[in-house]
């Protein structure tokens, strides 16, 4: 038995799933068909059988009424011909008392035990005259049975045909399961067909930009194929937008890249000739090849952070969110001294606490103090503040300088991105995507806008769930 059933799992590893499909699908209907067929034979046969029966019952009872006190002897003997009444014949219990002439049925022991009371009545199956025979053996009263026979092939005939047509009904139904159930492979299975075709697209082209085409209809009504394939749209959608993003990024990184490195080796090769330089000229080049190397380093490192799509949080815990901000507002007073940074916390926001990394939050905070220093004229302040609304924590940054034009709005946090009056100020355009970041990997949304009397304003919200997926350090 399992080695039939090892053979059953490696004839199912080697054939496609639109042969399984159909395979399953005929075996399933056929059976159905088959099994209606042998349902309806087996009726059929008790059917005619019973009517039989019951003619024999009454030819008993009309016999039993018409020769009341008779003895034994043979009473009807023309059931040889299909038209004639039933043969009928009175036999007693005790041998002795059989009559001189022969009996027309065959008589045997439990007729003469229905004869005596000691048997039930039942129906047999004999053969007479060269023809078969039902009869009926039933007590007829004073130590003496009747036994009853009527020509059983009219029976066996219908049974016969009944089995013959079933048959060929079975047969057509195995048929048409087999058609029915490569119908049905075929057509349950085309959404997956055109999922396969559009996979292996892509696979040979590399090109996302492919989809499969799915039937008109709401989306509530879709079949769990259908819904499938909409589900691979969706990815492939997210794929191709994955691709073209990290297309972007490699472009925009080489752009960036072409002007610092063409500084480096400048300033490289005019080291090289240091016997013809002045001491300042020196000192000059070397101050400006190890600025150009940790801004490229800067850059690269940046690059490396923002070409993961997830910011990862390898360990969680719990931050108290005031804390993080002021050493951000320390850190940038001394960046930029010039600058003013007021903070102020509101009532409930001091011990606010949310799960995160520390160093990643400080860093979200250093690059929206940097940006607003940046853009801040020297002496006007950056204002930051951070207070607590019912179940969620709010972090404004808000500078005094030109503000954002409102085109430039929907792109501030794209990577490279940098508003005309922005290009001639250092940088690279990143901290803002890596802002944006680092927020959305903590559960937090970063928004930015114009401030009331001018400048920008960046808000920062924190909502009551940590990051997504997230886990506390123990």
């Amino acid at each position: 038995m399992s080695g039939v059933r090892r053979l059953g799992a490696r004839w199912r590893r080697r054939r496609p799933l639109r042969t399984r499909l159909a395979v399953a699908a005929s075996a399933a209907v056929a059976l159905v068909a088959v099994g209606v067929c042998a349902a309806a034979f087996f009726v059929i046969r008790y059917e005619l059988l019973h009517q039989l029966d019951l003619s024999l019952t009454q030819s008993a009872t009309r016999v039993i009424q018409e020769n009341r006190g008779e003895g034994p002897q043979t009473v009807a003997g023309e059931c040889r011909y299909l038209s004639a009444p039933a043969c009928a014949q009175i036999v007693p219990a005790d041998p002795a008392a059989d009559p001189d002439a022969a009996y027309l049925l065959p008589v045997a022991t439990p007729v003469r035990e229905v004869a005596a009371g000691k048997r039930a009545p039942y129906y047999s199956n004999v053969s007479r005259f060269g023809q078969p025979l039902r009869m009926l053996t039933t007590p007829f009263g004073d130590g003496r049975a009747l036994q009853v026979a009527l020509r059983a092939d009219p029976v066996e005939k219908g049974v016969q045909q009944a089995a013959v047509l079933l048959a060929a009904v079975g047969g057509a139904g195995v048929l048409l399961a087999g058609l029915l159930g490569y119908a049905v492979s075929r057509t349950g299975l085309a959404p997956v067909a055109r999922l396969t075709s559009t996979a292996e697209r892509i696979a040979a082209t590399r090109d996302p930009r492919h989809r499969i085409e799915l039937p008109p209809g709401p989306p509530g009504r879709q079949d769990e194929v259908t819904r499938l394939a909409a589900s691979f749209n969706t990815m492939l959608g997210e794929l191709e937008q994955s691709v073209s993003s990290q297309r972007r990024l490699v472009a925009d990184a080489s752009h960036e890249l072409r002007t610092p490195l063409t500084a480096l080796r400048t300033n490289a090769e005019l080291l090289a000739r240091g016997d013809r330089l002045t001491p300042a000229q020196r000192e000059r080049a070397s101050g400006a090849l190890g600025r150009g190397i940790r801004e490229v380093t800067g850059l690269v490192n940046d690059l490396i952070e923002l070409a993961r799509d997830e910011e990862p949080l390898p360990l969680l815990e719990d931050v108290r969110i005031a804390e993080v901000v002021e050493h951000a507002v320390a850190v940038a007073r001394t960046h930029w001294p010039q600058t003013p940074f007021p903070l102020e916390v509101g009532a409930g926001a001091a011990e606010a606490v949310r799960p995160g990394v520390p160093a990643r939050l400080a860093r979200l905070l250093t690059n929206l103090l940097d940006n607003a220093a940046k853009f801040s004229p020297p002496g006007t302040p950056v204002e930051v503040g951070l207070t607590a609304h019912d179940d969620s924590l709010e972090l404004t940054v808000r500078d005094h300088g030109p503000g954002i034009p409102v085109e430039d709005l929907p792109y501030v946090f794209d990577r490279f991105y940098r508003a005309e009056a922005a290009r001639a100020l250092p940088g690279s355009g990143l901290g803002l995507a890596m802002a944006r970041q680092i927020a959305r990997a903590h559960g937090a949304e970063l928004t930015a806008g114009a401030a009331p009397g001018g400048g920008a304003l960046f808000t920062l919200t924190f909502g009551t769930q940590g990051p997504p997926g997230g886990s506390h350090a123990p």
